[in-house]
């Protein structure tokens, strides 16, 4: 009998499976044993090539070679990752080798990891899927005895090519087309644009937000307090005239109000659901300040490398029927911190099932993200990944304890024919509240209740009785603008996107989508900051100047939320075999014709911020500053903008050519010049330094290393190759 081969998707989950599979004897990018032998795609190894390898006349970006459809795109080798790509070529061909299984993470991404491999090898051998929620040793495993055909994942497969030849298409397609339409290099992408648009959006409404002064009259009766609101439009509580409000206020103070309603309702606030992938990104966000990004790569660690939490890719807030025992034994192994609050989770020694978080119909690829049953030693931990699992560890002792609840009270007072409300609310039962969300929670902030408003105990009061107005306060403020985007309210937008639509079926279509998927959002975010489109500024998210441009030169089909939710759902539909793939790419090929044309066609203006590196490839940002005071030391005339990696004439590439890069003296051993240098060189014309001298000649600048006469590095100012 033949071996096995087993594909793993790094070498550190492959060491594990290899660990349980008995697999002791190492070989170069390999471990073999007990007729397996466990290997990985480090580097991905397969990817889709670039149009310029498909064909040499791509090369050059043209209108004349747009739109750029091929009926297949071609798998290339991954350069970086060569070497482990033959190691795993030559195990997968090997004429001793029996079958295949697919260990890659058990989602679509994964999926394609594997199957481009599989397609770029040529193998025709069977292969089965191992599909595991959690790296423990028990979870894999378990894996093992559940092996499924390979052919049961055909449909996630198939899903996974689309998505990717989709993106392939529409962002090689339209970023060329709107980079040769406006000369600046553009990065179009399918999921990436209507993103940048959430962001553009809400910076236009802050800019376009006209404050309004208004005023509040809020009255004492010396035990409880209310707020004036407009009769019959009891959440009307602004009055647009200050002098209005200090005449009410001075109507009423020291006069007896009488209360027309006073109605006590008991209420319940449901526990927390379990987290998926984005729930916890929005929530690590919002109360430990870690980016999406962040929160994604600690929750991988905590899988991988420290197996603490069950697989962090999950859309799913549910657990299936036969984890529940996994989740008692759960409970047991938790840090002794939390085991305060277990027995609330566990009244009678057992979990309580409901829909809420027990529902096999609701549990997609994967099921709820969670803890391990394992002891976790929270020494290994830092101190960041020690924050996320509490984070996710409370949440799943809260989600099974009893609802909050609580009398929440209605109090209505007139007085001079005006009208006062109170609210206020008492505990009955803690329930899930009694759970922190985390070990050190920040301090309760007040309710964000308009002008202030406090729910608070209020004394035994009835119909018909009177109190006195002890006093009458106005107050003066102002409407806010919307906040700025956060990690956790873009990831909601996202989530959330084209739900806001008027057209109903297309809410009811997106129900369950949205932009993008909980593994690439944060993907998508640091995209859009790399690209220059985006940037952060303390936790918010800004839209940059040329995200705003960009998006108003893009056709609504490209930067609306509806349009890219459908292809999600499209997506979800190919995986469960209910949505045609050739259909669907179909689509996106004529919807990459139309980007193309509309790029040429457009006769919207706009112009960016040269980038000196246009046509030079892959950039990690565009933006530019102009030095106050520099002039050019080519032409004389123009200014001096600094970018990311280059100091260049404001009349670059039209009349002067003047680039210097700042790392042109570091091969040298010179130093990266900076502003300070610049400003150094143009005004006395050498920089001495610890290295050496920098000297600045007409057309060029030269290092001069200590000790030494001769220049180890001249460079021309005028453009050239770095």
């Amino acid at each position: 009998m033949g071996q096995i081969i087993v594909l793993a998707e790094k070498p550190s989950v492959g060491r594990d499976i290899a660990r349980v599979l008995g697999c002791t004897q190492r070989g170069q990018g390999y471990l073999t044993g007990n007729g397996y032998t466990v290997t990985w795609a480090v580097g991905h190894l397969v990817t889709l090539q670039e149009p310029d390898e498909m064909d040499a006349k791509y090369k050059k970006w043209s209108t004349d070679t747009l739109p750029i459809l091929p009926e297949n795109i071609p798998l290339k080798v991954i350069s970086s990752s060569r070497d482990q790509y033959k190691i795993v070529k030559d195990l997968i061909n090997d004429t001793n080798t029996d079958s295949l299984i697919c260990a890659t993470d058990a989602g679509r991404e994964g999926e394609l990891i594997f199957r481009y491999i599989y397609e770029k090898t040529g193998c025709k051998k069977p292969f089965s899927r191992l599909w595991i929620n959690s790296m423990t040793d028990e979870a894999i495993k378990e894996g093992f005895a559940h092996i499924r055909p390979g052919t049961d994942y055909d449909g996630l497969y198939a899903s996974a090519r689309c998505r990717s030849e989709a993106d392939w298409l529409v962002g090689m397609n339209a970023s060329r087309a709107f980079t040769l339409r406006y000369k600046a290099l553009l990065s179009v992408g399918r999921v990436q644009t209507p993103t940048l648009a959430i962001l553009v959006r809400r910076r236009e409404e802050i800019e376009n937000f006209k404050p309004e002064g208004f005023c509040t009259v809020t009255v004492d009766y010396g035990d409880f307090k209310g707020i004036w609101f407009k009769e019959g439009q009891e959440a009307d509580t602004h009055i647009k005239d200050k002098a209005e409000a200090e005449r009410i206020a001075a109507q009423v103070r020291g006069k007896t109000a009488v209360i027309t309603t006073c109605e006590t309702t008991h209420k319940r606030d449901l526990p927390p659901q379990l987290y998926d992938l984005t729930s916890l990104q929005r929530d690590a966000n919002r109360m430990l300040g870690f980016t999406a990004d962040k929160t994604l790569k600690l929750a991988q660690s905590l899988y991988e490398t420290h197996k603490a939490l069950t697989y962090p890719r999950t859309d799913s807030r549910y657990l299936p029927p036969d984890m529940i025992p996994k989740v008692e034994q759960t409970m047991k192994y938790l840090p002794d911190s939390m085991s305060a609050f277990i027995a609330g989770a566990m009244p009678d020694g057992h979990i309580p099932v409901t829909k809420r978080t027990i529902d096999a119909s609701k549990v997609t690829d994967h099921h709820a993200l969670i803890p391990t049953p394992k002891k976790i030693d929270l020494s290994k931990l830092s101190q960041d990944e020690r924050q996320l699992y509490d984070l996710v560890a409370r949440r799943m002792i809260a989600s099974f304890y009893p609802a909050y609840e609580y009398d929440a009270t209605r109090v209505i007072a007139s007085c001079e024919n005006e009208t006062f409300r109170s609210t206020g609310r008492v505990t009955t039962q803690e329930g899930w509240k009694a759970v922190p969300p985390l070990e050190n929670p920040p301090k309760n902030r007040k309710s964000k209740k308009d002008d202030a408003e406090e729910e608070m105990a209020l004394p035994p009061l009835q119909q018909g009785e009177t109190r006195q107005i002890k006093s009458a306060a106005v107050k003066e403020d102002v409407t806010k603008p919307p906040a700025q985007h956060t990690d956790a309210s873009l990831l909601s937008a996202m989530e959330n996107a084209g739900k806001e639509s008027d057209d109903e079926e297309i809410v009811r279509q997106m129900k369950g989508s949205g932009i993008g998927t909980p593994a690439t959002r944060a993907a998508i975010l640091e995209r859009l900051i790399k690209v220059g489109y985006a940037e952060r500024k303390g936790k918010t998210l800004l839209a940059t100047d040329k995200g705003v441009q960009l998006i108003h030169l893009m056709p609504d089909e490209i930067a609306s939320a509806e349009t890219t939710g459908k292809w999600e759902l499209a997506l979800d539909r190919i995986t469960d075999g209910k949505q045609d793939a050739k259909a669907f790419m179909d689509s996106i090929r004529k919807f990459s014709v139309f980007l193309v044309q509309y790029a040429q066609n457009t006769s919207a203006q706009a112009e960016f911020p040269e980038d000196t590196r246009w046509g030079r490839g892959k950039s990690k940002g565009f933006s530019r500053k102009k030095l106050k005071e520099l002039q050019c030391p080519l032409c004389k005339s123009g200014a001096i903008y600094e970018s990311d990696r280059a100091f260049s004439c404001e009349n670059h590439g039209k009349t002067c050519y003047f680039t210097l890069w700042k790392d042109c003296l570091t091969r040298g051993g010179g130093p990266v010049i900076n502003e300070n240098i610049l400003r150094l060189l143009l005004g006395a014309k050498q920089v001495k330094g610890s290295t050496g001298t920098i000297v600045l000649h007409d057309t060029s600048v030269a290092f001069y290393p200590s000790g030494s006469d001769a220049p180890s590095v001249v460079k021309a100012l005028t453009y050239s190759k770095k």
